[in-house]
């Protein structure tokens, strides 16, 4: 049985249990016709409405607190995670130990695919707060026999301290947090060269598959190797880095139905063409997403080897649909400013403001300077990259060191005013 096959069995399989059980998506099923499963992914596609995350936080809204979107008694669910709130009001998500099994198998799978193996030590440097974090890969590891250090509620310092004591090889956090961790160890007099962690797996927010981001964390940790991964509260783990081409996101089509379509249209994006990721979950039935658009912007290649129908993510995510601005003609996404502002050492944290209120959308850049460079000429180098990479004249200022926020999580960076 090919992936499409399996798919489509597991997709009818979800359908059966969310017809008769699930309010959210019965009416959905109902108004389509599609109550009785479909007879291929191509009909699934073409009658099967989109799930957007406006839909869930109405039904949210209106059902409070966990809106109708459940296939099974209350009772039955044992985890609750809730959304960043990046993009808007956070969400409460709940899974039952089905589900959340479904989602720690996912995990598995990433693990696996970047070499980690029982008996390895790995470091969890995140609040395991509500957000769903790294929640999921901690549970997962726990079970292939990784042992795992929980390091919430410590400073920066801690846990490089907790590193050099414990010495594991993993470390699982942000691209953001590994470049701030860096920071933080040269300001210490930390080496980090030589150190135990030899692996690090990124996710949370672009950056792991942006070529500058990825060989400053590397360089940094002393050789250490790089793995991104993608995934969210709503969905599970979705994407991990190609071992061979890192430059690629491979997706888990075992456990996920995937679309990318045009963000106007609707219609399939061609292979090298940039789209909107639409995702059905085909294993969490307990609280499960069914064509959701996640609003993460991709660029679909063919994953060698692989069946093929099975897709890639060339660059990884790019952006979100709602960053991407249009500047003179040119598509901007978060990803590609990140890939200009990490490849100039040293540079700390960075904010971009976007004014669409005028008629023509500015663009400004503030980083903090932490090298020995002046601000007048860090301010001439990062202007002249940026005109070169996208023939645009982007303003850019110094900010005084310290000023501007740092993140443990996703960070947000871009600020957009209309």
């Amino acid at each position: 049985m090919d992936v499409a096959e399996k798919q489509l069995t597991a997709l009818n399989r979800l359908i059966e249990v969310v017809a008769s059980n699930n309010p959210f998506y019965k009416a959905k099923l109902e108004a389509c016709q599609g109550l009785g499963g479909f007879e291929s992914l191509e009909e699934f596609s073409a009658r099967m409405p989109f799930t957007t995350r406006a839909e869930i936080a109405e039904d949210h809204q209106s059902n409070p607190p966990y809106g109708t979107n459940l296939s099974y008694p209350i009772e039955e669910y044992t985890r609750i995670h809730q959304t960043s709130g990046t993009t808007g009001q956070p969400i409460a998500w709940l899974d039952t130990q089905e589900s959340w099994n479904w989602l720690l198998e996912n995990w598995k799978i990433i693990w696996r695919a970047c070499g980690a193996k029982e008996g390895d030590v790995a470091i969890f440097p995140f609040s395991f707060g509500p957000f769903i974090g790294f929640w999921s890969a901690f549970e997962a590891a726990a079970q292939m026999g990784i042992r795992c250090i929980p390091a919430g509620g410590q400073t920066s310092l801690q846990r490089l301290q907790m590193i050099k004591r414990y010495k594991p090889a993993w470390l699982c956090c942000t691209p953001t947090y590994a470049l701030h961790l860096l920071s933080v160890a040269q300001r210490e007099g930390i080496e980090l060269t030589g150190g135990p962690i030899r692996n690090i797996i990124v996710g949370g927010e672009p950056g792991g598959s942006v070529p500058e981001v990825k060989a400053r964390i590397e360089e940094g940790w002393g050789g250490a190797r790089l793995f991104d991964h993608h995934g969210m509260t709503e969905v599970g783990p979705v994407t991990y880095s190609d071992p061979d081409r890192p430059e690629l996101l491979r997706a888990i089509h075992e456990t996920y139905f995937i679309e990318v379509l045009d963000t106007s249209s609707g219609e399939v994006t061609a292979l090298g063409g940039v789209g909107e990721l639409v995702l059905t979950t085909l294993g969490r039935a307990a609280c499960p997403l069914i064509r959701y658009r996640t609003g993460d912007l991709v660029k679909p290649v063919s994953a060698k080897g692989e069946d093929p129908r099975a897709i890639a993510f060339d660059g990884g995510i790019l952006g979100r649909a709602d960053d991407m601005v249009v500047v003179r003609g040119v598509n901007l996404y978060p990803s590609a400013i990140d890939a200009v502002i990490r490849s100039f050492d040293g540079i700390g944290e960075y904010e971009v403001n976007i004014d669409e209120k005028d008629f023509m959308v500015q663009v400004a850049v503030r980083v903090e300077n932490l090298s020995s460079t002046r601000d007048e000429e860090l301010v001439d180098q990062v202007q002249k990259r940026m005109r070169d990479v996208f023939g645009l004249r982007i303003q850019v200022e110094v900010a005084e060191s310290g000023t501007l926020p740092t993140f443990e999580m996703k960070a947000r960076r871009w600020n957009v005013w209309i």
